[in-house]
Protein backbone atom coordinates (compact mmCIF):
# COMPACT_ATOMS: atom_id res chain seq x y z
CA UNK A 1 0.00 0.00 0.00
CA UNK A 2 1.51 3.60 -0.58
CA UNK A 3 0.51 6.87 0.74
CA UNK A 4 1.44 9.93 -1.42
CA UNK A 5 1.79 13.27 1.24
CA UNK A 6 0.82 16.68 -0.70
CA UNK A 7 3.56 19.36 1.31
CA UNK A 8 2.17 22.84 0.79
CA UNK A 9 4.65 24.42 2.85
CA UNK A 10 8.00 23.11 4.31
CA UNK A 11 7.51 22.30 7.66
CA UNK A 12 4.07 21.11 7.60
CA UNK A 13 4.59 17.30 7.19
CA UNK A 14 2.86 14.55 8.16
CA UNK A 15 4.63 14.50 11.47
CA UNK A 16 3.52 11.23 13.64
CA UNK A 17 1.70 9.82 10.99
CA UNK A 18 4.12 8.49 8.80
CA UNK A 19 5.31 6.75 11.40
CA UNK A 20 1.98 4.81 12.17
CA UNK A 21 1.89 4.51 8.30
CA UNK A 22 5.39 2.68 7.61
CA UNK A 23 4.50 0.62 10.87
CA UNK A 24 1.87 -0.59 9.50
CA UNK A 25 3.26 -1.60 6.23
CA UNK A 26 2.34 1.07 4.37
CA UNK A 27 5.30 3.35 1.84
CA UNK A 28 5.15 7.01 2.49
CA UNK A 29 5.91 9.58 -0.62
CA UNK A 30 5.95 13.14 -0.56
CA UNK A 31 5.37 15.94 -3.61
CA UNK A 32 6.82 19.37 -1.97
CA UNK A 33 4.32 21.56 -4.19
CA UNK A 34 5.85 24.51 -2.81
CA UNK A 35 9.51 22.91 -4.23
CA UNK A 36 7.90 22.24 -7.58
CA UNK A 37 6.73 18.88 -7.83
CA UNK A 38 4.08 17.55 -9.78
CA UNK A 39 0.94 16.06 -9.32
CA UNK A 40 1.23 13.59 -12.17
CA UNK A 41 0.55 9.96 -10.76
CA UNK A 42 -1.44 11.10 -7.66
CA UNK A 43 -4.13 9.37 -8.31
CA UNK A 44 -1.94 6.00 -8.41
CA UNK A 45 -1.30 5.81 -4.80
CA UNK A 46 -3.78 4.46 -2.62
CA UNK A 47 -4.32 6.77 -0.47
CA UNK A 48 -3.49 10.76 -0.30
CA UNK A 49 -3.02 13.23 2.36
CA UNK A 50 -3.24 16.59 1.86
CA UNK A 51 -1.14 19.05 4.48
CA UNK A 52 -1.32 22.33 5.64
CA UNK A 53 0.43 25.48 4.91
CA UNK A 54 -0.09 28.90 5.91
CA UNK A 55 -1.37 30.83 2.17
CA UNK A 56 -5.00 30.96 1.21
CA UNK A 57 -6.68 28.56 -0.75
CA UNK A 58 -7.68 31.40 -2.20
CA UNK A 59 -4.13 32.40 -3.35
CA UNK A 60 -4.01 30.90 -6.39
CA UNK A 61 -2.42 33.96 -8.29
CA UNK A 62 0.47 33.61 -5.73
CA UNK A 63 0.93 29.72 -5.36
CA UNK A 64 -0.38 28.57 -8.71
CA UNK A 65 -0.05 25.29 -7.84
CA UNK A 66 -3.09 25.30 -5.74
CA UNK A 67 -5.24 24.98 -8.64
CA UNK A 68 -3.28 22.01 -9.64
CA UNK A 69 -4.22 20.34 -6.12
CA UNK A 70 -7.26 21.47 -5.74
CA UNK A 71 -8.35 19.87 -9.53
CA UNK A 72 -6.68 16.61 -8.43
CA UNK A 73 -8.49 16.94 -5.01
CA UNK A 74 -12.19 17.12 -7.50
CA UNK A 75 -10.62 13.87 -9.51
CA UNK A 76 -9.72 11.77 -6.60
CA UNK A 77 -13.68 12.67 -4.88
CA UNK A 78 -15.43 11.38 -7.77
CA UNK A 79 -13.67 8.30 -8.06
CA UNK A 80 -14.16 7.86 -4.32
CA UNK A 81 -10.62 8.39 -3.39
CA UNK A 82 -9.60 8.08 0.22
CA UNK A 83 -8.51 11.54 1.26
CA UNK A 84 -7.37 12.91 4.34
CA UNK A 85 -7.08 16.84 4.55
CA UNK A 86 -5.23 18.55 7.19
CA UNK A 87 -6.42 22.47 7.82
CA UNK A 88 -5.48 23.48 4.58
CA UNK A 89 -6.07 20.66 3.21
CA UNK A 90 -9.41 20.39 4.43
CA UNK A 91 -9.83 23.66 3.38
CA UNK A 92 -8.45 22.92 -0.14
CA UNK A 93 -11.26 19.92 0.17
CA UNK A 94 -14.03 22.19 0.98
CA UNK A 95 -13.45 24.84 -1.78
CA UNK A 96 -12.63 21.92 -4.07
CA UNK A 97 -16.44 21.23 -3.28
CA UNK A 98 -17.18 24.53 -4.50
CA UNK A 99 -18.08 25.81 -1.33
CA UNK A 100 -15.92 29.25 -0.05
CA UNK A 101 -13.11 29.35 2.88
CA UNK A 102 -12.55 32.81 4.14
CA UNK A 103 -11.12 34.58 7.25
CA UNK A 104 -12.79 33.86 10.86
CA UNK A 105 -13.41 36.39 13.59
CA UNK A 106 -10.08 35.17 15.38
CA UNK A 107 -7.56 32.99 14.81
CA UNK A 108 -7.29 29.17 16.23
CA UNK A 109 -3.56 28.68 17.71
CA UNK A 110 -2.44 26.63 20.25
CA UNK A 111 -5.05 23.79 22.69
CA UNK A 112 -8.82 24.15 21.94
CA UNK A 113 -11.70 21.49 22.99
CA UNK A 114 -13.65 19.67 20.11
CA UNK A 115 -16.99 18.63 20.28
CA UNK A 116 -18.18 15.64 18.29
CA UNK A 117 -21.82 16.54 16.83
CA UNK A 118 -24.41 13.87 16.73
CA UNK A 119 -23.07 12.61 13.22
CA UNK A 120 -20.08 12.72 14.73
CA UNK A 121 -20.74 10.44 17.63
CA UNK A 122 -21.88 7.54 14.78
CA UNK A 123 -19.51 7.88 12.15
CA UNK A 124 -17.31 4.89 11.80
CA UNK A 125 -14.19 7.13 12.26
CA UNK A 126 -15.31 9.65 15.02
CA UNK A 127 -17.64 7.11 16.99
CA UNK A 128 -14.67 5.90 19.03
CA UNK A 129 -13.35 9.33 20.37
CA UNK A 130 -14.52 11.47 23.77
CA UNK A 131 -17.54 13.44 23.56
CA UNK A 132 -14.79 16.38 24.11
CA UNK A 133 -11.23 16.12 22.95
CA UNK A 134 -8.26 18.62 23.53
CA UNK A 135 -6.85 18.85 19.89
CA UNK A 136 -4.21 21.37 18.56
CA UNK A 137 -5.03 24.32 15.91
CA UNK A 138 -3.06 26.44 13.85
CA UNK A 139 -5.53 28.78 11.40
CA UNK A 140 -7.44 31.68 10.99
CA UNK A 141 -9.93 31.02 7.94
CA UNK A 142 -12.61 28.45 7.65
CA UNK A 143 -15.50 26.54 5.14
CA UNK A 144 -18.69 26.72 4.54
CA UNK A 145 -20.08 22.91 4.78
CA UNK A 146 -19.97 21.15 1.43
CA UNK A 147 -23.40 19.95 0.42
CA UNK A 148 -23.49 16.15 0.74
CA UNK A 149 -20.83 16.44 3.57
CA UNK A 150 -21.19 15.56 7.34
CA UNK A 151 -20.29 17.29 9.87
CA UNK A 152 -18.43 15.68 12.22
CA UNK A 153 -16.81 18.30 15.00
CA UNK A 154 -17.16 22.00 15.69
CA UNK A 155 -14.93 24.26 18.03
CA UNK A 156 -16.35 27.21 19.97
CA UNK A 157 -15.06 29.57 17.43
CA UNK A 158 -15.31 27.51 14.33
CA UNK A 159 -18.54 25.33 14.17
CA UNK A 160 -16.89 23.23 11.08
CA UNK A 161 -13.75 21.39 12.30
CA UNK A 162 -14.18 17.82 10.70
CA UNK A 163 -16.44 16.68 7.68
CA UNK A 164 -16.56 12.97 6.11
CA UNK A 165 -17.01 12.97 2.13
CA UNK A 166 -17.30 9.63 0.91
CA UNK A 167 -14.19 7.61 2.36
CA UNK A 168 -12.41 11.22 2.63
CA UNK A 169 -12.11 13.22 5.85
CA UNK A 170 -11.12 17.04 6.23
CA UNK A 171 -9.61 18.10 9.48
CA UNK A 172 -9.11 21.97 10.57
CA UNK A 173 -6.87 20.89 13.26
CA UNK A 174 -3.60 18.60 13.69
CA UNK A 175 -3.76 15.36 15.19
CA UNK A 176 -0.11 15.14 13.39
CA UNK A 177 1.92 17.11 15.49
CA UNK A 178 4.80 16.30 17.36
CA UNK A 179 6.09 18.22 20.43
CA UNK A 180 8.87 19.31 17.48
CA UNK A 181 6.61 20.77 15.23
CA UNK A 182 4.51 22.48 18.39
CA UNK A 183 8.09 24.50 19.49
CA UNK A 184 8.83 25.41 15.70
CA UNK A 185 4.93 26.86 15.36
CA UNK A 186 4.92 28.31 18.01
CA UNK A 187 7.90 30.72 17.62
CA UNK A 188 5.98 33.08 15.53
CA UNK A 189 3.72 33.97 18.60
CA UNK A 190 5.76 34.36 21.10
CA UNK A 191 2.72 36.06 23.47
CA UNK A 192 1.04 32.73 23.58
CA UNK A 193 4.00 30.80 23.27
CA UNK A 194 4.25 30.15 27.02
CA UNK A 195 0.69 29.24 27.00
CA UNK A 196 1.22 26.48 23.95
CA UNK A 197 4.04 24.64 25.36
CA UNK A 198 2.67 24.15 28.52
CA UNK A 199 2.53 20.70 29.85
CA UNK A 200 3.74 20.04 26.06
CA UNK A 201 4.29 16.20 26.12
CA UNK A 202 1.75 14.83 27.77
CA UNK A 203 -0.59 16.71 25.30
CA UNK A 204 0.91 15.88 22.58
CA UNK A 205 1.15 12.58 23.76
CA UNK A 206 -2.91 12.03 24.73
CA UNK A 207 -3.12 13.76 20.88
CA UNK A 208 -0.96 11.58 19.28
CA UNK A 209 -2.91 8.88 20.78
CA UNK A 210 -6.04 9.67 18.98
CA UNK A 211 -4.42 10.09 16.03
CA UNK A 212 -3.41 6.20 16.11
CA UNK A 213 -6.84 5.78 16.38
CA UNK A 214 -7.66 8.06 13.57
CA UNK A 215 -5.40 6.45 11.64
CA UNK A 216 -6.55 3.09 11.93
CA UNK A 217 -9.90 3.40 11.50
CA UNK A 218 -9.90 5.74 8.47
CA UNK A 219 -7.66 2.73 7.25
CA UNK A 220 -10.23 0.79 7.59
CA UNK A 221 -13.21 3.52 5.89
CA UNK A 222 -10.86 3.38 2.90
CA UNK A 223 -10.96 -0.27 2.55
CA UNK A 224 -7.66 -1.59 4.04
Amino acid sequence: MRLLALENAEGEHLGCFEQLAEARGISVEYRRLWRGDDLEDALDYDLIVILGGPMSVNDEKSYPYLAEEKAMIRRALAENKPLLGICLGAQLIANALGVRVYPGEEKELGWYQLQLTQEGKQDEVFSAFLSRLEVFQWHGETFDLPTGATLLASSELYPHQAFRVGRSYALQFHFEVTSQMVREWSREVPDKRDEILLNLEERVAKLNHWAEVFFDRWLHVAGF
